[in-house]
């Protein structure tokens, strides 16, 4: 997954959106979908993974500033986990955590030598990479007394997901906005799944975020999820509503109208 839009997009990024704007949008839609989908509790302790993309930077920034607002209390600890990818260097990314004064860990963990080592050159290695990073933090997340884990996947995954699914898997399945582990261990949350990452690349800009470039996936060309996005772009040209329109319809399931099932709404 790319860690930002390409900048002939964000030049493109209507300029008088200006960074108050964007983050009273992004701040109503993330506290919509933690409404509707009761995402966080009173008394909750909430695990944000920050990747050092601007999703997860976004998210852990919104949720600090809803959680000083909130009329019920929450607790934040951000995660970040150092994979050991070449060229990696997480200092920038820990020096704005301490500079913001948030409650954080670096866990470090070569998963970077075991995932090459399993995957042949010239396959991607995404899921094999995120299967160990999600283990990874879910260990942490039980360790550090974290009721929730907070993921920083908006509209645009889970849409683009949606397609991948249907494309290769042969399913109808997408991001859900709240999941319980098969261990019943741990509840993942993802409370920017109603906010554009047009909108995120654009906030994240305004705030300059101090971005760490994925370099074990977004060095690899071609992967399906990068072209499935270029597709969708290419479709908002004729459509200019089909992201947000295939987001509506991620909620509005009726299985009577597939081939089988009861009808869900």
């Amino acid at each position: 997954m790319t860690a930002s839009l390409a900048a002939s997009e964000l030049a493109e990024y209507p300029s008088y959106v200006g960074q108050a704007t964007l983050e009273k949008r992004l701040a109503r839609e993330m506290g919509q979908c933690i409404a509707d989908f009761g995402l966080i509790a009173p008394g909750d302790r909430v695990m944000v993974a920050i990747s050092g993309g601007k999703d997860s930077y976004t998210l852990l920034h919104l949720l600090e500033r809803a959680r000083q607002r909130a009329p019920v209390p929450f607790e934040l600890i951000a995660v970040h986990l150092d994979q050991g990818q070449p060229g990696y260097d997480g200092t920038a990314l820990e020096a704005w955590l301490l500079a913001n004064g948030y409650a954080h860990q670096i866990i470090r963990k070569d998963t970077y030598q075991l995932v090459t080592e399993r995957i042949p050159e010239g396959k991607t290695y995404c899921s094999l990479c995120s299967r160990f990073r999600r283990g990874i933090l879910y260990n942490a997340a039980e360790s550090l007394g974290c009721t929730k884990i907070a993921l920083g996947h908006h509209r645009d995954d889970a849409i683009e997901t949606l397609m991948l699914n249907m494309m290769f898997n042969g399913s109808l399945s997408a991001m859900p906005a709240k999941l319980v582990s098969d261990d019943g261990r741990n509840t993942v949350i993802r409370p920017l799944l109603y906010s554009s990452e047009r909108d995120i690349a654009a906030y994240s800009r305004y705030l300059d975020f101090p971005i760490i470039p994925c370099n074990l996936c977004g060095s690899q060309e071609n992967l399906w999820r990068q072209q499935v996005k270029e597709l969708l772009d290419d479709l908002e040209k004729r459509a200019p509503k089909v992201r947000q329109s295939m987001l509506a319809a991620l909620k509005n399931v009726r299985t009577t109208h597939l081939l089988g099932g009861p009808e869900v709404r």
